[in-house]
């Protein structure tokens, strides 16, 4: 696919070359924007059973924060450099199945916008309604000239729809599927969102989510991620997140779990040494020195190791029985919500 001056779509696809017949790759859609035809790349490693766990990476659905498929590419990059040699990883694939979808918003990320090629915010673009405080920001139907606007209720775009898709086949029959939407661009921590981003209520796997933060802390006592839900940062209206999760509780027989993480990005940080760059087009959202970029870029790799080892040793954690549930329930609500 041949797009001028679009170096992430490059990039990707000379990614998913070297990768080679390691990965099954597949265009979910094609996205039309103006003469050019942007494609959806969704990348797939590992076991082939459909009951087999999956920890799935997502970036690029702000345009204009691109640094999240820059940390997917980085990644991905050592997945090409650990399946030449690393009999251990191999092992692990065996079991388990990563799936990759770079640039959930191509368009947005070729033109630096925020929105995709029709104006829409495709993290406020489902049906879910919020209740509750709600602000400007959290989602608007009015005009596409202003942002965060939500697009018309009875479609989604077809962005938001592919991502919807690529989940589904995860969540319909893995035992586990965990999650991770990369975003920047709020704030000068790096946080870790679970749902809900519509309401202030706890959702129902809040016991499971405090048992996987409690052993990453356990494990990683000096982190700098702040693990909470989305809704204390803020309310949003039609977070796809809490979309699938909300479809997944429906059809979920008790016997599967989904962990949906949004990993949002202090970049506000980025600014303390030269404040100047909040005047460039990417200054909040994009580590704009070369060095900057790079400690990003390596930032994140002992949570994404944590993340697959907990994929493939659930039990303490995700298993939990009535007691244990009761228990880590009435501390995530202490922690989270009794203010």
């Amino acid at each position: 696919m041949c797009i001028k001056n679009f170096p992430e779509l490059a990039l990707l696809e000379k990614i998913i070359a070297q990768l080679g017949d390691d990965a099954r790759v597949e265009i979910l859609d094609r996205v039309q924007y103006e003469n050019d035809e942007f494609p959806l790349y969704c990348i797939t490693l590992g076991s082939d059973k459909p009951e087999a766990p999956v920890l799935a990476y997502f970036g690029g659905v702000h345009g204009l924060e691109k640094i999240g498929s820059e940390v997917i590419f980085a990644y991905l990059q050592t997945v090409i450099e650990l399946l030449k040699w690393d009999e251990e990883f191999k092992a692990r694939l065996e079991k388990s199945r990563l799936l990759f979808f770079p640039l959930v918003n191509p368009v947005g990320v070729f033109r630096s916008t925020r929105c995709n090629g029709n104006g829409v915010d495709l993290m406020r673009n489902s049906p879910v309604k919020a209740f509750g405080e709600r602000k400007f920001y959290s989602g608007q139907r009015l005009t596409p000239r202003l942002p965060w606007y939500q697009g018309q209720p009875e479609q989604m775009e077809a962005e938001a729809q592919a991502l919807c898709t690529a989940v589904r086949r995860c969540t319909s029959q893995a035992s586990l599927t965990i999650t991770v939407d990369l975003h920047s661009g709020f704030g000068i921590e790096d946080r870790l969102w679970f749902p809900y981003a519509y309401c202030k209520e706890p959702y129902p796997d809040i016991a499971q989510a405090f048992a996987w933060k409690q052993l990453f802390e356990r494990c990683y006592p000096h982190h700098f991620y702040k693990i909470e839900p989305m809704s204390q940062g803020y309310v949003i209206e039609g977070d796809l997140w809490d979309f699938l999760y909300q479809e997944f509780l429906q059809t979920n027989n008790g016997k599967r779990l989904f962990l949906p993480l949004t990993l949002e990005m202090g970049s506000w940080l980025w600014l303390r040494k030269n404040p100047r760059h909040v005047f460039m087009k990417h200054g909040l959202f994009h580590p704009l020195l070369p060095h900057r970029q790079q400690r990003i870029l390596r930032r994140h790799l002992i949570l994404f190791d944590f993340l697959y080892r907990s994929l493939l040793s659930p039990d303490s954690w995700s298993k939990l029985d009535i007691m244990q549930m009761e228990e880590y329930r009435q501390q995530a609500l202490r922690l989270w919500y009794e203010q």
